[in-house]
């Protein structure tokens, strides 16, 4: 694998890189972050090494990252090279509901000004930020049909929400005959595995490629942290995001630091780092189209790049899959090996769709995983 092979996202024909260049860390307004000069140089080095893939949202850095994106891309004349993905959701009107969440209202203001700041007049992947409990699938698939019909937006995605309403919603694309959903955007890592429960295989199902974010766990991963009587030492994002209730920064627990430890001794007998090695895991597991990367520094992008160098031999990646495996939970303990048996007549059945991996579900279903 490497950053110039091309993979098709979902059942879409558009064509991507394995590594996405997360923009989330373009500008400096949130206390961590890269400068232009460092932004610009970030995004260079991605697309010089054959990335294709950058990856923002309206509110990351206030705005900031996407201008900066559609700056660097317009100096180098790339538009039609690049592709762009951007998000709605969040709200930046204190006072006013409407500037925010994922009613028709909303996202057709926030598609103008996501054009407006990336300096373009389309976007290539416009992606549901976060499912905000109210709004109808039906009003938001409709609402992002008619951007398509419009020649605004190239394909659909959603980030961050529940399989049921993902599920819901590409049903009623396929019944309704709008523009489908090729993309789910969601948390994945060594420390964060619960969507292998059911939005992967989802995704696998209705032809929705799954980019993960955060493969690193907010740095925690990178080995740059360790553990002490306040919580942890180490300087980065989760320093600085200490005491936000934000749930993408609550990587701190024991169970974590048994996954850290584990891969650094991974890390060491491989002769890799640390990030490496877990970006290469999340990068390589079933149902993952793309991985988001985020870097301040060159030198972290560089190594990230780097993850896809090389192979995990099958004893070290069985270590890590040991270690980060989540907790058994109900209905899922029941598609293990033992109730299958049950059910099959004690002789192992499988589905030989593409994209279905039935050894794989019936060995780890067990453990509370698929």
């Amino acid at each position: 694998m490497s950053l110039n092979t091309y993979y098709t996202l979902g059942r879409s024909g558009l064509r991507v890189s394995p590594l996405a260049l997360g923009a989330m860390t373009f500008g400096t307004e949130w206390g961590w972050g890269a400068d232009e000069d460092s932004a610009r140089q970030l995004f260079n080095t991605y697309i010089d090494a054959g990335g294709n893939f950058v990856d923002t949202a309206d509110l990351y850095t206030n705005g900031t990252s996407e201008t900066w994106v559609g700056k660097f891309l317009t100096e180098r004349n790339l538009r039609d090279k690049v592709v762009i993905a951007t998000k709605f959701t969040y709200n930046a009107q204190p006072g006013n509901p409407n500037a925010g969440g994922n009613g028709r209202k909303n996202i057709l203001r926030a598609v103008e000004g996501s054009l407006k700041r990336l300096n373009t007049d389309y976007i290539d992947l416009y992606i549901l930020h976060t499912w905000d409990t109210i709004t109808p699938a039906e009003e938001v698939m409709r609402t992002l049909d008619d951007l398509v019909s419009a020649g605004k937006v190239r394909h659909i995605g959603l980030s961050d929400t529940p399989a049921w309403y993902a599920a819901r919603a590409q049903t009623i694309a396929e019944y309704r005959n709008y523009e489908p959903i090729s993309a789910l955007q969601l948390e994945y890592s060594l420390v964060e595995r619960n969507i292998e429960r059911e939005l992967i295989p989802l995704g696998q199902q209705l032809g929705m490629g799954t980019m993960v974010w955060s493969p690193l766990a907010s740095g925690l991963l990178s080995g740059k942290y360790k553990p002490s009587e306040s919580g942890f030492t180490g300087e980065g994002r989760l320093d600085t995001t200490r005491g936000i209730s934000n749930p993408a920064f609550q990587k701190i627990s024991e169970r974590n630091w048994k996954i850290v430890t584990e891969l650094e001794t991974v890390s060491k007998e491989l002769g890799r780092s640390m990030a490496q090695v877990a970006v290469n895991w999340t990068a390589n597991r079933p149902g993952i189209a793309t991985v988001i990367v985020g870097a301040s520094k060159l030198s972290q992008l560089e190594d990230n790049i780097q993850a896809l160098d090389f192979e995990i031999p099958t004893e070290l990646a069985n270590r890590l899959e040991a270690v980060s495996r989540p907790e058994p939970q109900f209905p899922y303990s029941f598609f293990g090996a033992e109730i299958q048996g049950m059910i099959h007549g004690g002789v192992k059945v499988g589905d030989k769709r593409a994209g279905y991996q039935p050894n794989v579900l019936i060995q780890s279903a067990g453990a509370g995983v698929s």
